[in-house]
């Protein structure tokens, strides 16, 4: 006959109901949470396309192609908005997410342990900085001192390319996407350097083994095999860039313009949603929703792209 343990009464021993009971709600509660992101996606996409109807059957295929913004005129053409976003984004994940990578490199295998703590601390206060503290900052300081100091020096040697003109004002999308590189570090950084925490370290030791150094070591074996996280870091890095509103909307200069010139103005969607709405008409307000919707879609694309992108690189690289 079994016995009852004698640090165990009757009344605390589980059974098989109760824990049946415990594991029904449990499940029901992890499906709602399921369900709830679902339709928070769900309703987030109708009442964009609703919003935006009366601008797209006024505009058609001109409101996605269309390269005018006038308000008074009631026409709206997103593509210098799509344009201003686009640009601005890539030359943020080139600076920021190029840094952060080796920010990342950095810490794990190169970094003297004394330097460790305060440039980690560094890099998670970059992140926890409100995006109006960097618009202001874009504003007081970056803005002058590119104008003045940077912007002309990079069209004195590259000014032949048409991509940096002569005249500047300090504002415009290579300005954008200086802080919006700064903006994205802090993301890309922690990701990459927990990325790279997990490679095997017998992966590591063998090839120190075989006579690499540690930047061999880095470069050979650890880069490779982290290669599909850190494309995640920077597809979410890329994210963030693609939506960040204020501080854009500080530094890009809000004209609705297309232009090949880095240092001119220009204007995001995201920005230019935010500097509009408050003053919008019902047509226009409908139109600032379509920007919505379009930005939306972008960052669905965007999504889906990049577990494409990492799945790939996992397979390449026999990571599982």
């Amino acid at each position: 006959m079994a016995t009852i343990p004698a640090d165990r009464t009757p009344s605390t021993i589980p059974t098989k109901s109760k824990f049946r009971w415990d594991d029904g709600i449990f499940r029901s509660l992890t499906t709602a949470a399921g369900g709830a992101v679902l339709a928070i996606v769900i309703i987030t996409a109708y009442q964009l396309v609703t919003g935006s109807l009366p601008a797209l059957e006024k505009e058609g295929l001109g409101f996605l192609t269309g390269s005018s913004w006038n308000v008074g005129e009631e026409l709206f053409g997103s593509l210098p908005f799509v344009w201003g976003t686009t640009i601005s984004s890539i030359l943020a994940l080139v600076l920021g997410g190029s840094i952060g990578v080796m920010l990342s490199a950095f810490l794990v295998e190169l970094a003297p342990k004394w330097l460790l703590k305060p440039i980690g601390f560094l890099v998670d206060l970059l992140a926890a900085i409100p995006s109006i503290i960097y618009g202001l900052w874009g504003i007081l300081v970056l803005i002058p001192f590119l104008r003045e100091r940077v912007f002309p020096e990079i069209h004195a040697v590259f000014g032949w390319t048409g991509l940096f003109g002569e005249k500047s004002t300090g504002t415009g999308l290579l300005t954008a996407g200086i802080v919006l590189a700064i903006m994205i570090i802090p993301t890309v950084a922690a990701i990459t350097r927990e990325v790279l925490l997990v490679v095997p370290r017998n992966m590591r030791d063998g090839a120190l083994a075989l006579g690499a150094n540690r930047t061999e070591a880095l470069k050979t074996v650890m880069l490779p095999y982290a290669s599909g996280g850190i494309l995640g870091a920077l597809i979410l890095g890329l994210g963030r860039a693609l939506g960040e509103t204020m501080a854009v909307a500080m530094v890009i200069g809000n004209s609705a313009t297309i232009e090949s010139d880095l240092f001119k103005p220009a204007a995001s969607l995201a920005s230019n949603i935010a500097t509009e709405f408050g003053e919008a008409g019902p047509l226009q307000k409908s139109a600032l929703i379509g920007l919505g919707l379009i930005l939306f879609i972008l960052a669905l694309a965007l999504n889906f792209a990049a577990r494409m992108l990492v799945a790939r690189v996992r397979r390449k690289s026999g990571v599982q």
